[in-house]
């Protein structure tokens, strides 16, 4: 069923405000992670960890269950369809891809923020930051965002299939 233009405009920026939103997270996620890396100073160390468990676990998880949600309202209630076009399905892959990596992440990160709040500074100089998998994310979310925007060609077999029933039924045989 294909979504009443009102309707789809209100999910279609209430997507993009999420996705966007997770990306931005993600960079301030990547920045604080950057800080403790490059610094030497204990409680900056301490306060980064302190900011990337609580933007994860506050801003990013959230951002992602809405744009994973959203997104999947999107693929089913317009003309793209969720298994119509290969670039739809790549994006609703990554994103999942990227949800179950963040869902599987979080807990490490607050393990490693319950030992910065109480290590002493040499055991805080060993944590440094956490780069990996925000960096990792972040490139994933760029390649969905791309895919989103410039929507390449290629239809699956079901797309096909799709695109003839819906113009057979168009278009009615003569009696």
């Amino acid at each position: 069923m294909i979504m009443p233009a009102g309707v789809r405009k209100l999910v279609l920026t209430t997507h993009l405000t999420f996705s966007i939103g997770w990306i931005g997270a993600a960079v301030g996620y990547l920045g604080l992670g950057i800080a403790a890396t490059g610094s030497e100073d204990p409680e900056t160390i301490r306060s980064a960890w302190i900011g990337m468990e609580t933007i994860g676990w506050f801003v990013i998880v959230p951002l992602a269950l809405a744009s994973l949600l959203t997104g999947l309202v999107m693929a089913l209630g317009t003309k793209w369809g969720l298994l119509r076009h290969y670039w739809v399905i790549f994006s609703f892959v990554l994103t999942v891809f990227a949800t179950v990596i963040l869902l599987l992440h979080m807990p490490t990160v607050t393990s490693t923020t319950d030992i910065a709040r109480t290590a002493d500074p040499a055991t805080l100089a060993r944590l440094g930051g956490d780069l990996g998998h925000p960096a990792i994310g972040l490139g994933v979310l760029l390649v969905v965002q791309t895919l989103n925007m410039y929507k390449p060609r290629g239809m699956t077999s079901y797309g096909h299939r799709r695109q003839r029933t819906e113009r057979s039924a168009s278009f009615p045989t003569p009696n």
